[in-house]
């Protein structure tokens, strides 16, 4: 094992610990959306850290159309990952959820995103990734995906769920561009990757374990 790699175990590993223990059934949100009477299709875009592990615990969601890894929340009309890796542009990788609105609802989505997905207490971090494109945010598609993000932000503040108060931006999404093909499915095509098996396989596992009604 060369030196950098001994390095990055060494650093992912110190994170799975604390993020194992954060991972806990939340309340379910006061404020939802009313699950609709036939299928649909709905969106919404979450960023949490590194997309691999978002995208790959909402596609083991119950009611989870398509879960695409990508960029949102930059000005520019374009972004790849040579440029938001920067840090300078203001994307932040994202993963956008198309859901069936008739099997699952925004609020039970945002369940599983504070829940399981990541830590919204940090700041521009999620374990060994550092930088404000791993920043936790909800892109909104509508104004009532927004109210109901703030809502279960504030109610999740106010039970004091959580050691620090949720770092989560609720904002109106602008764009959302997708990621390279080789970052697609990335947990699923390299489940034995390091990286894989210490930070994200651990949220599928513990979306199964605390989450199973949402679990597919």
């Amino acid at each position: 094992m060369n030196k950098g790699l001994a390095v990055f175990l060494l650093l992912a590993t110190a994170c799975a610990p604390a993020f194992a223990a954060r991972a806990v059934v939340i309340p379910a949100p006061a404020v939802d959306e009313a699950p609709a009477t036939k299928s649909d299709q709905k969106m919404i875009v979450f960023a949490g850290g590194c997309f691999w592990g978002i995208q790959a615990v909402f596609q083991h969601t119950k009611g989870v159309v398509m879960a695409t890894s990508g960029y949102a929340g930059g000005p520019q009309d374009m972004a790849t990952y040579e440029m938001v890796s920067t840090g300078r542009t203001g994307h932040a990788e994202s993963v956008q959820v198309i859901y069936d609105p008739s099997k699952v609802t925004v609020g039970q989505l945002m369940r599983v995103f504070f829940s399981v997905a990541h830590d919204p207490t940090e700041v521009n971090r999620q374990g060994p990734d550092d930088g404000p494109q791993y920043r936790s945010e909800i892109f909104v598609a509508n104004p009532e995906q927004e109210t109901i993000a703030k809502a279960y932000i504030a109610q999740l503040d106010g039970a004091s769920v959580y050691s620090a108060p949720i770092a989560t931006k609720v904002s109106a999404l602008e764009g959302f561009y997708p990621a390279e093909e080789y970052h697609q499915n990335y947990a699923t095509k390299h489940p034995n990757d390091p990286y894989i098996v210490i930070n994200d396989a651990p949220k599928v596992a513990a979306l199964k374990k605390t989450l199973p009604q949402l679990y597919k």
